[in-house]
């Protein structure tokens, strides 16, 4: 249990680090919490900020959970603990200590995280979502489908012995959080008033 409290705490702290906010006050001197969807995640900096901000706030964001998983992959044997550094870190990055609980989505250290942990459901994921994207142009969309195919390929890759159960709960779990976190963009995306990527907060 103290492994479990300990690199939950550590996933934890990692994710609440907001390089979104960062992003936005180094290249644009602006709180992306006061603009657009108001959150920190990739997608809104991009909106508010630009493409180079966005692609390093992505590539951070991911990169919290895989040090999450690779600190308690290091120093434990457990791949429930690793699971729960993963889940951890995405909890952080949605409601950072660091930010009063305002922080992101989840989709990208929810991506990373799958990446690290098992890298063919990472990868489905990564094209489907990437797909989703590239044919609408919403990337909540994507964000959504990318997250529940995650999981359906861990729980496929677990039946089949190819991975293990605490992982099928990392991808159930997060892509739960991650699809509530999107509630207003499907109702947006219900009434035809989601905006696509490319289009300014």
């Amino acid at each position: 249990m103290t492994d479990f409290a300990l690199f939950a705490a550590i996933g934890y702290l990692l994710g609440s680090i907001p390089f979104g906010l960062i992003a936005g006050r180094m290249f644009a001197r602006v709180d992306v919490r006061e603009h657009g969807s108001r959150v920190t995640g990739a997608t809104n900096v991009l909106r508010t900020v630009g493409v180079r901000a966005a692609a390093a706030v992505l590539v951070l964001d991911m990169g919290k959970t895989i040090l999450a998983v690779l600190l308690a992959r290091t120093f434990t044997t457990s791949v429930g603990v690793e699971t729960a550094a993963a889940l951890a870190a995405i909890l952080g990055h949605n409601w950072p200590l660091y930010l009063g609980f305002r922080g992101g989505r989840g989709t990208a250290p929810g991506w990373g995280g799958l990446l690290v942990l098992s890298p063919i459901a990472g990868l489905v994921a990564s094209a489907v979502g990437l797909l989703s994207v590239a044919v609408s142009r919403y990337v909540s969309l994507g964000s959504m489908l990318g997250a529940t195919s995650g999981a359906a390929t861990l729980i496929v890759l677990s039946v089949t012995d190819v991975e293990t159960l605490p992982y099928v709960w990392y991808g159930s779990i997060g892509a739960s959080i991650i699809v509530v976190r999107h509630k207003e963009n499907i109702r947006r995306l219900l009434k035809g008033e989601e905006r696509k990527l490319g289009e300014s907060a």
